[in-house]
């Protein structure tokens, strides 16, 4: 009999692994529509959808390794980095998916409301909440889209001799900003932006990217604490807007 391992569980979701297969259960199921179209759709190597029966989906694991995790220095090579930035620059020249996803009002009227709650909770210093405010407005313009993934995390994309040979959790994959998919595999991660971009291309928009470093780690806060998650752990959340508030000095 083989082991059930928890990959992640909270209130919204849950992942198990068993063996070589992935359960995901999700309250939202539009979420599991989303992923499922989502790997259809792209042109990068992804899992293998084995069956679905909401509110569960059960896909492949991919082999190889993640490029790494939030909070640790990656251990992948910069030609690793290299290859992820090209998988990514071939997702977002992709045809656009048929769905929308958040403009940049909403995104706006987000980071405000986040902004106050992280206020009112003094779960940060309130000049390093209003130092990377101001950053992440640099991310609010008009952005051309792009077949985004929106939760490119470090630990979503894996390698294996240098190569991508999968990315997973396509559940928030929409039409969006590039730059904040480039942001999001590089949070925490700063110093492997320029082996990402040799790989992507070096049209990309560092300005941007460094404010959506901001923006995401100020909107992602409250509801990694209201879900169990720590930001406050070294090389995470509130340690990525500590360095940009003393950059901005």
């Amino acid at each position: 009999m083989e082991d059930v391992e928890v990959i992640v569980a909270h209130s919204q979701r849950a992942t198990l692994r068993v063996g070589d297969v992935f359960l995901k259960v999700d309250g939202d199921r539009e979420h599991a529509e989303v992923e499922v179209q989502a790997m259809r759709l792209a042109p990068v190597p992804t899992p293998t959808v084995l069956w679905r029966e909401a509110p569960a989906l059960a896909i492949s694991a991919v082999p190889g390794r993640a490029l790494g995790k939030l909070g640790e220095p990656s251990s992948a090579s910069p030609a690793a980095w290299r290859a992820a930035g090209a998988a990514i620059r071939t997702l977002h020249d992709a045809p656009l998916p048929p769905w929308s996803g958040p403009d940049p009002d909403e995104v706006a009227a987000d980071l405000d409301r986040e902004c106050r709650w992280l206020l009112d909770h003094a779960v940060l210093p309130a000049d390093v909440i209003h130092r990377n405010r101001e950053i992440a407005a640099a991310a609010l313009r008009p952005w051309p889209l792009s077949f985004v993934h929106g939760d490119l995390q470090i630990s979503h994309v894996f390698v294996d001799h240098d190569e991508v040979v999968g990315i997973i959790d396509w559940s928030e994959a929409s039409r969006g900003d590039a730059m904040a998919d480039l942001a999001t595999l590089t949070l925490g991660q700063e110093d492997r932006l320029e082996d990402l971009l040799a790989g992507y291309g070096d049209d990309a928009d560092r300005d941007v990217i460094r404010a959506w470093w901001s923006l995401r780690s100020l909107t992602a806060a409250r509801w990694l604490i209201e879900h169990g998650f720590d930001p406050d752990a070294p090389g995470c959340e509130f340690d990525v807007l500590r360095a940009r508030a003393r950059e901005a000095r």
